[in-house]
């Protein structure tokens, strides 16, 4: 047990407890640039266990549950910020320092920062990681053909270099092999240079099906190609970032792809993963050293700063929905309407919890080792 705490539970609480400062800190930043009084800055839930006063009034605390964390500003009827505090004994200086008697435009903004601060964490983690260790990647250079795959068949040949694949700039492997992933038996128009010359060629994915180790099934295409040449690119500031925005992009749109299929039903949701899930990864990436474990921050926090922005009531994507309504009919919606839009989301957040807890405890067989024990 001590063993499973040190390698996967400590590693999973250091991580999260990073992203959930970043993230509240964005809100926090923020809302005091807006001149904002905030009073309590909370890491964990539940009962204090320590924390001291700022000179600001805010009061810093870290709570018993190390399992998020929220900024309650003055004016909030909670720390989940669903409501405004009755302000009929509000003074004119409570007024002018209350959240909800800003402006819509420095509300949304508050809210919208804490994603932000997200985004922007990773892509300065990134940019670290590519200034100082580098940017390890394999050329878009082809090395070995399979023999009877769908790369032979179609004419690709060792040294052939890849240009773009129907229409998307290819400038290393992994590009093209996310492109033929998601694309089995759909055929992809490839510009390869040869022997000093471009060329066309059209190269349909086999579509292959695996079982992971969690017994799900998998679809994707392959191409079958190899390369087996990998250069590590150290960059300069500003190609660092630049690069790790690009990125950072990518991550999100790969992720809104997948949540989309889920939706339309084209992709399994055994896939998604809860706190299990996530422990699991953290204390396997921490295993693998410190790089591997702050690429893995860096996603994480991408996916946090995502998830927040989904236009789910109780999530900071749910407030800005409010905003923007508020925006279009020149006043905000009815405190009822927003109770009720409060329980709906609640409620939509805890069932997603809990499924993707059911998944975790299914992947790992949980139920199965419990039933053993009870046996």
């Amino acid at each position: 047990m001590i063993d499973i705490i040190a390698d996967y539970a400590l590693p999973f609480l250091v991580i999260l407890t990073v992203l959930v400062f970043v993230h509240e800190w964005g809100h926090y930043f923020v809302a005091r640039r807006n001149g904002v009084r905030v009073e309590a800055f909370a890491i964990g839930f539940g009962p204090e266990l320590f924390g001291w006063n700022a000179k600001s009034g805010t009061r810093w605390k870290v709570c018993a549950i190390p399992l998020g964390g929220y900024v309650k500003m003055f004016g909030d009827a909670d720390p989940a910020s669903a409501g405004a505090a009755d302000d009929s004994g509000f003074t004119e200086e409570d007024r002018s320092e209350s959240f909800h008697h800003k402006s819509l435009g420095a509300r949304a903004a508050v809210v919208a920062a804490g994603p932000a601060a997200n985004f922007i964490f990773a892509i300065l983690v990134l940019a670290g990681l590519y200034m100082f260790e580098g940017r390890p990647y394999a050329p878009a250079v082809v090395d070995k053909v399979i023999e009877n795959s769908a790369a032979e068949r179609a004419g690709l040949m060792v040294e052939d270099r890849v240009v773009s694949a129907d229409g998307t700039e290819v400038s290393q492997f992994s590009d093209l092999s996310r492109i033929v992933f998601e694309r089995p038996g759909e055929p992809i128009l490839l510009v390869i240079e040869r022997d000093g010359a471009t060329r066309e060629i059209t190269v349909t994915p086999d579509p292959i099906t695996e079982t992971d180790r969690f017994g799900n099934e998998i679809s994707f295409g392959r191409l079958g190609i190899q390369s087996n040449q990998t250069t590590v690119e150290k960059l300069d500031p500003l190609n660092a970032v630049m690069v790790a925005t690009t990125e950072t992009f990518s991550i999100i749109e790969q992720t809104l792809d997948a949540v989309g299929e889920m939706i339309i039903g084209v992709r399994g949701t055994e896939e998604l993963g809860g706190p299990l899930r996530i422990a699991e990864m953290s204390g396997t990436v921490a295993q693998s050293g410190l790089v591997m474990t702050l690429w893995f921050t860096a996603v994480l926090s991408i996916n946090l700063g995502l998830i927040n922005l989904f236009p789910v009531p109780i999530l900071d994507g749910g407030h800005l929905m409010f905003y923007a309504l508020e925006a279009v009919r020149g006043r905000p919606l009815g405190e009822r309407a927003q109770e009720w839009a409060s329980i709906a989301g609640l409620s939509l957040v805890v069932m997603l919890m809990l499924f993707v807890t059911w998944n975790d405890l299914m992947r790992f067989d949980i139920v199965g080792y419990l039933g053993s024990l009870v046996g």
